[in-house]
């Protein structure tokens, strides 16, 4: 199953019917709902009112952050509990940017209200709630936006002119590589618990997820603490106060049971230019190269994957291998530039970024500037409010980051089992393994259901 099939299947999410879009009023705004916004939603939310949009709410499961936060909006009206906010408020849509295990429930349970949907990436935790998103956006017909900068970015841009242009021949190889994870990974859950802080409320936090103790910070003596140094210079810089936290805030990334790892936090930005160059689909195996290894409550802390693209028509099979926790691709391949990641694509003509070493043998002066390629598209806050008055769905919409999750995710799933995985799209099974596909989903905490 290619991509061009993925996307000819989902071809009722590209523009809504007329009668489906509410009629606005030339310069009448949007009406949004942001949830989460100790983070990047706090982000979210600025742009939204830079725009010109109606930032009518906030939430967030910590008061401490949301008095902070709606100090920017002095007019938005503020929620603990995401459910009160879809009840009380006359929204158009909602920003879901709450850590990966929550993302599902908030985005179902809006888009069944009806409501239009940004979603933070990583889309979801799991690839059968990635399946359900997308079919949900469909059947509500509501205008999604998967939360990716590279969906609009100019280098996106470049890359796909470049590798559609043939300039490189038919691709067959691509590295991409990342300095994340920038949180502890590779560790056994801590014992012990701390009293929950008045401001946060721990059951809303945890959501879906088992029921666990709230602990604030990393025992001391802990070998989380003899990180590496390219991880002190971020901790300066993003933990703050928050360091050594052990959930909230941020670095709940790193936990089997609420988020995806450096791999779903970095792969929606990085890979999301190859599958729409080359119109990929489902992956037919992914490898585990290398690795640190999982523990039994962690990601690694850096692991190697090669994720296996069956032919595409008369395209050849294509490689994707993905280099995370500062491990790279050999000098050739790498360069000599030492970043917080980079991209590389390998053609049977050449290779971009060309002048990588002897194996390449060409500067990036040699490529001509192929045509433009038709773009639709538009910065990501801004294709999303276009699309909830215009109806036509903005470059990440659901139909299109939901099988692009599910691909990238089965990587996590690999590292699960610590070996290969062969998978297959049209019974949605891993087929060489078959207790790997209990993790295709997970439980539910009680009162915690998908709204299906």
């Amino acid at each position: 199953m290619t991509r061009r099939d993925l996307v000819k299947s989902a071809a009722a999410f590209t523009i809504l019917p007329a009668h489906l879009v509410r009629g606005y009023q030339a310069n009448e705004k949007v009406n949004v709902g942001v949830i989460g916004v100790g983070g990047v939603g706090s982000g979210n939310a600025s742009k939204l009112a830079q725009l010109g949009e109606n930032v009518v709410a906030l939430c967030d499961v910590d008061s401490g952050i949301l008095e902070r936060r709606a100090q920017s909006h002095p007019k938005a009206r503020k929620y603990t509990d995401f459910r009160q906010m879809m009840d009380k408020e006359k929204l158009d849509g909602v920003v879901v940017a709450t850590p990966d295990h929550t993302h599902a429930y908030i985005s179902i349970t809006a888009m069944k209200r009806g409501l239009n949907v940004y979603c933070q990436k990583p889309l979801t935790k799991t690839i059968a709630e990635a399946r359900l998103m997308a079919e949900v956006a469909r059947q509500q017909k509501v205008v999604t936006q998967m939360g990716t900068a590279s969906a609009a970015g100019e280098t996106t841009r470049r890359d796909l002119e470049l590798v559609r242009s043939g300039m490189l021949g038919d691709i067959t190889e691509v590295h991409a590589w990342t300095n994340r994870a920038l949180w502890p990974q590779g560790f056994t859950r801590p014992t012990g618990s701390d009293p929950v802080p008045s401001s946060l409320n721990w059951d809303l936090w945890l959501g879906p997820a088992a029921a666990r103790p709230y602990l604030a910070k990393w025992p001391e003596g802990h070998p989380m603490y003899k990180i590496p140094e390219r991880l002190n210079a971020f901790r300066k810089n993003w933990w703050t106060d928050s360091w050594p936290s052990v959930y909230h805030q941020f670095t709940w990334r790193g936990w089997q049971e609420f988020g995806t790892g450096a791999l779903g936090d970095i792969a929606p930005h990085t890979l999301n230019v190859v599958f729409w160059a080359l119109e990929l689909g489902a992956p037919a195996a992914v490898e585990v190269v290398d690795t640190s290894g999982m523990t039994r409550d962690m990601y690694p802390e850096w692991s190697i994957l090669r994720f296996d693209f069956p032919s595409r028509g008369a395209r050849p099979p294509v490689s994707i291998y993905w280099y995370d926790g500062g491990k790279e691709p050999v000098r050739e391949i790498a360069g000599g530039d030492k970043d917080e990641g980079g991209l590389v694509w390998i053609g049977t003509k050449g290779s971009w970024p060309a002048a990588r070493g002897p194996y390449f043998g060409k500067s990036a002066d040699a490529y001509p500037k192929p045509p433009a390629v038709d773009w639709p598209y538009q910065e990501v806050h801004t294709d999303w409010v276009r699309g909830i008055k215009t109806g036509f769905q903005p470059s990440a919409h659901f139909g299109y980051s939901g099988p692009f999750t599910e691909a990238y995710l089965l990587g996590n799933i690999a590292l699960k089992m610590g070996h290969r995985i062969e998978w297959n799209p049209l019974t949605r099974q891993i087929t060489n393994c078959r207790e790997a596909n209990q993790y295709l989903s997970h439980e539910y905490r009680k009162g915690w259901e998908l709204p299906v």
